[in-house]
């Protein structure tokens, strides 16, 4: 059950629940306007690096609470100490008692950036009667896309609108410029590619990447890890590859013997991706579900992943529409797609220039240090592509 760890505010309280990192820095712009408008909020999230990640980019702005557990006196208690005047919930997260409570008491609850994947939806659907009862309390659904809009009507919610995915509009993710001046002096003329978010498997599958293209290109690997409670595991498994890795709770230099920077810390992914030009985005080579990709497409980086990108299938498709992504079936393709597009600066730059083209991105840059992204150095004479593009 949460604990009640603060006062409730004073006068009108909207509630705002973002069960993890990409949904509460996708809520975070809303979040801002409606404090602007003078009016309190109350953030819950589920994890501890939500918490984080909301301390950091919010502060004082909120009050934070963990999400009560989807119990009726958990639930009951939760509302009767806060009595919010409006609900809005992110993404996908559907928990019948939570609409039940709030539809009890009449509190409006809005489902913003709403989408539902293939499997959720396939199970609503197999329940129709409690699938109507539940979605009739939507005061409102904001979908991310006409798939999402039309499973939502047909699962019982009205009204529904489309609006796109929230995530295209928000802020590109913040750095400091003291260490991305201090880490671009330590790489030098190294090229690098980061694989982000990654999920079990994906780092060893970088590591046999970066050994498969070390020796031809003195690459430098950044691996950032979509739980960084596995960091300690991943270092061994890398070490025990024979390969060199530095970290950044650390603070371990990247010397030139260094083949692998571990980002095993939270809210620094603009660091990062601002480190390279591309990005193999995870959860989506072993893993099912995939995850967002728009971050490291704003920043300026051709976007590799995995087939298995099942909750952004939307996204996935306008960014290869536009020729902003593409996607590896294996760890083989993988390194063939890094390799190609280090060695090819006029294919990376067409997919970072199409990634960026719909999208103002100076202001995520404008910190008087940071030029764009790290150009990557022209392939030594007789380098070339190790395959066909991806």
């Amino acid at each position: 059950m949460a604990m009640l760890s603060a006062p409730r505010p004073q006068g009108p309280l909207v509630w705002f629940h973002a069960a993890s990192v990409g949904e509460t820095n996708a809520v975070t712009p809303l979040i801002k306007e409606i404090r602007r408008r003078g009016i309190a909020v109350v953030l819950t999230t589920g994890t501890t690096t939500s918490a984080r990640v909301a301390a950091e980019r919010l502060g004082s702005a909120v009050v934070h609470q963990y999400v009560p557990l989807d119990f009726k006196p958990a639930v009951s208690r939760f509302l009767e100490y806060w009595q919010p005047d409006l609900a809005i919930i992110a993404e996908s997260e559907i928990w019948p008692m939570t609409i039940i409570e709030l539809g009890r008491r009449h509190i409006p609850q809005v489902l913003v950036n709403g989408r539902l994947s293939d499997r959720t939806f396939a199970r609503w659907r197999r329940r129709p009667s409690l699938a109507d009862a539940l979605f009739e309390n939507l005061a409102l659904v904001i979908a991310q896309s006409d798939v999402d809009a039309e499973r939502f009507r047909t699962l019982g919610a009205l009204p529904v609108t489309v609006s796109g995915n929230l995530k295209v509009d928000n802020d590109a993710p913040p750095h400091d410029p003291r260490d991305l001046r201090e880490y671009r002096q330590q790489i030098g003329a190294r090229k690098t590619w980061a694989a982000i978010s990654t999920f079990e498997g994906e780092e060893n599958a970088a590591g046999t990447v970066h050994q498969a293209l070390k020796e031809r290109t003195g690459l430098l690997t950044i691996i950032v890890p979509r739980h960084p409670e596995r960091c300690d595991a991943i270092e061994a498994a890398l070490v025990a590859k024979g390969l060199t890795v530095a970290r950044r709770t650390r603070g371990d230099p990247v010397t030139p013997e260094v083949d692998i920077l571990l980002g095993d810390t939270i809210g620094e992914m603009g660091l990062y991706l601002r480190l390279t030009e591309v990005a193999f985005v995870g959860r989506s080579l072993f893993a099912e579900g995939g995850q967002n990709p728009l971050e490291p497409a704003m920043l300026g980086c051709a976007v590799l992943s995995g087939g298995n990108v099942q909750n952004f299938r939307e996204t996935y498709q306008m960014l290869a529409k536009n020729g902003s992504a593409k996607i590896v079936r294996d760890t083989e393709m993988l390194a063939k797609g890094v390799n190609y597009l280090l060695a090819n600066d006029d294919m990376r730059r067409s997919m970072i220039d199409a990634g960026t083209r719909n999208r103002a991105t100076d202001a995520g840059r404008a910190d008087g240090d940071d030029e764009g992204p790290r150009p990557l150095h022209q392939p030594a004479c007789g380098e070339g592509a190790a395959g066909a593009a991806p």
